[in-house]
C-alpha cells in the first residue's frame, strides 16, 4: 500500500523498534490494547502475539480490507476489533468503559498533541499510553531542556513520561524527514486533581502559556482582569512576578492554581 501523505502516514518497517514498543507496554495476554491507525498492520501483528485483545481504529478505508484479510481468523474469534473511523472522533468509552487498556501506537505527527490530549484528559483513561511520535516532540513532552509546555505540563499531571528509545527516519516507509521516539506515559490517573480544579487549572495555563514569553505577573493580570488578585496569587504561591511560563513547573503551577480556587 501507498502512504498518504494527507493522513500523515509513514509505514514502521523496523522489527526491533516494534519489539521495544511491545517491550515498553508490558504487554501480556491479560492486556486490552487500543491501536490507533494500524496501518498494514505490522504493530497489529506484534501486539496480537501477546495481548489478550487488540482493537485497531483505522480512518484510511482503503487499508480496511487488507487488515481484514490478513487479520481474518484473529477477528473471527474476536481476538482483534477493527473499526473504521477517525480517532479524534472515536469514542472510547463504547468500546472500553470500566475496562482498564492501553493505548500503543505509531500515530501522525501532525495529530500528536490531540490525540495525547483526548485520551488523557477523557473519561475513559488508558492506564499507559507507548506512542511513536516525532523525537523533538518527545523531548519537548519530557522538557529534556528544562522549558515546560502546555503539552509537558499537561502529560505530567496525568502520568509520567519517559523516553523509551529513539526511532531513526529509516525505520519508516517512506521515511519522514525527521526521527522518532517510542515515549510511554504510565501510571496515567486524575490523582493530582484531587484537590486541584482540573478546568481551571488547565484555563490559566493555556492563558498564561499563549502569552509564553511575557512574564507571569503581566499574564495572570489578563487572565484575571484584577492586578490586585493576580499579585496577591502570586504572593501566596511564592512566584516571582517576573518568571516565564516555561520556567514554571508542575507542582508551582498546582500551587497557584489552588490559591485562586479560594479566590473565587
Amino acid at each position: 500500500m501507498k502512504a498518504k501523505k494527507h493522513l500523515g502516514q509513514h509505514f514502521l518497517t523496523s522489527k526491533s523498534a516494534l519489539v521495544k514498543i511491545r517491550e515498553a507496554g508490558n504487554v501480556g495476554s491479560n492486556d486490552l490494547v487500543l491501536e490507533i491507525g494500524p496501518g498494514t498492520g505490522i504493530l497489529t501483528e506484534e501486539l496480537l502475539t501477546c495481548a489478550g485483545k487488540v482493537i485497531a481504529v483505522e480512518k484510511d478505508r482503503e487499508l480496511i480490507p487488507v487488515l481484514q484479510e490478513k487479520f481474518a481468523d484473529e477477528i473471527a474469534s474476536g481476538k482483534l476489533t477493527l473499526t473504521e473511523e477517525d480517532v479524534l472522533e472515536f469514542n472510547p468509552s463504547n468500546f472500553l468503559q470500566h475496562k482498564t487498556y492501553k493505548l500503543i501506537a505509531n500515530i501522525p505527527y501532525y495529530i500528536t498533541g490531540a490525540i495525547i490530549e483526548k485520551f488523557l484528559s477523557t473519561s475513559c483513561q488508558p492506564e499507559q499510553m507507548v506512542l511513536l511520535i516525532q523525537k523533538e516532540v518527545a523531548e519537548r513532552i519530557v522538557a529534556r531542556d528544562n522549558k515546560e509546555s502546555i503539552l509537558s505540563i499537561a502529560v505530567k499531571a496525568y502520568g509520567k513520561p519517559r523516553i523509551v528509545a529513539k526511532v531513526p527516519a529509516g525505520a519508516f516507509n517512506p521515511p519522514p524527514k525527521v526521527d522518532s521516539a517510542i515515549l510511554s506515559i504510565e501510571g496515567i490517573s486524575r490523582d493530582f486533581f484531587a484537590d486541584c480544579n482540573e478546568a481551571l487549572f488547565f484555563a490559566v495555563m493555556k492563558s498564561v502559556f499563549g502569552k509564553k514569553r511575557k512574564q507571569i505577573g503581566g499574564s495572570l493580570t489578563e487572565f484575571l482582569n484584577d492586578k490586585e488578585k493576580a499579585v496577591d496569587a502570586l504572593t501566596k504561591s511564592d512566584i516571582d512576578p517576573k518568571t516565564r511560563p516555561e520556567d514554571m513547573t508542575l507542582l508551582t503551577w498546582k500551587k497557584l492554581v489552588q490559591v485562586l480556587q479560594y479566590q473565587q
